[in-house]
């Protein structure tokens, strides 16, 4: 299988030292209207033995992208949820894409983790949720937990890592909405470490600093 057998446009950051693998992995899921190079200036200063590869989502809006649509039927932006069908649809080719990129650029199956801003944090706990066990750890930035996934109680979570990261001036999530998604997923069992910074929508330095701390404490 090769790169172009990967159903979502990607980027990728091979390990500098082109070591054989198979290789620890990291996927990387943008934020609405963003695409697949956004995030990678924080992906390159993640520990060098990583393989980055990092998702475009699927449909276009403005100058990007983005995973699905949104409901806004509960009452507006601080209230909405994924469209329920478009959701499905990204998680699903995330999940293929994800296969065929172990297959294509030689992946450890055992040693992937997820990158997740916004809309992609969204994505990111519900990939943990629908798939406990698979992921070795994950890091949702300014997402929230939907509703569609927030009641699954899996097994299998053993105490995998997560990152949660919230803006205490965002105007997009509200910090609570994230503060919540870490406390559903710290009952159902994963070890989660949150904080809530003071930025907006978007990553401040600090954010990023403790990210890369902790990342480096789960690969030590």
């Amino acid at each position: 299988m090769t790169k172009s057998d990967v159903p979502l446009e990607h980027k990728t950051i091979s390990p500098p030292d082109d070591a054989d693998g198979p290789h620890p992995a990291v996927f990387v899921f943008h934020g609405r209207g963003a695409d697949e190079t956004d995030l990678l200036p924080v992906a390159q200063r993640f520990p060098d033995e990583l393989f980055v590869v990092s998702f475009r989502a699927p449909d276009r809006l403005q100058g990007g992208y983005t995973w699905y649509d949104l409901d806004l039927s509960a009452g507006g932006l601080h209230q909405s949820q994924p469209d329920a069908e478009e959701f499905r649809r990204s998680l699903d080719l995330i999940d293929e894409s994800i296969d065929a990129a172990v297959e294509a650029y030689d992946l450890d199956p055992d040693r992937l983790g997820l990158l997740g801003f916004s809309q992609g944090a969204i994505s990111t706990f519900a990939l943990l949720l629908e798939h406990p066990g698979r992921f070795a750890w994950a890091a949702g930035l300014h997402g929230y937990l939907p509703e569609s996934h927030a009641d699954l109680t899996p097994e299998g979570i053993e105490g995998t890592p997560v990152f949660v990261g919230a803006g205490q001036q965002d105007q997009i999530i509200p910090p609570a909405r994230a503060e919540n998604a870490a406390i559903r997923l710290s009952e159902v069992g994963y070890a989660v470490d949150s904080n809530t910074y003071d930025v907006g929508h978007g990553i401040g330095p600090d954010e990023l600093q403790d990210l890369l701390a902790w990342l480096d404490d789960r690969l030590a």
